[in-house]
């Protein structure tokens, strides 16, 4: 079964760091593109950040270019996103999900279950 995992997320203070781990079981990454999503209540999900299948080309949303930096280590099956210089407006619940053939994808085949990022005093 093809399954992605989240983990790292959790309450941290302004101008904290957190890093949210994507773990996959069932299939390997080593061909996937994988994006990092957010959703915040109320609020319509967004996309924060993408890697390519070899790490080579990164993409991130404006609201996170400078603070936010994707990464992956295909010998561990994982992709990590290291969130820097965290603010408010960053709590969300952060979904990873891969695509075998879609860099960026919108609508990627394969989704994690998420975990929730609380930034706060």
């Amino acid at each position: 079964q093809l399954q992605l995992v989240e983990s790292g997320g959790g309450l941290v203070q302004p101008g904290g760091s957190l890093r949210l781990s994507c773990a996959a079981s069932g299939f390997t990454l080593d061909y996937y593109k994988i994006s990092w999503f957010r959703q915040a209540p109320g609020k319509e999900r967004e996309g924060v950040s993408c890697i390519s299948s070899s790490g080579g080309i990164t993409n991130y949303a404006d609201s996170v270019k400078g603070r936010f930096t994707i990464s992956r280590d295909n010998a561990k099956n994982t992709v990590y996103l290291q969130m820097n210089n965290l603010k408010p407006e960053d709590t969300a619940i952060y979904y990873c999900a891969a695509d075998r053939y879609a860099y960026c994808s919108e609508k990627p085949t394969h989704w994690g279950q998420g975990t929730q990022v609380t930034v706060s005093s």
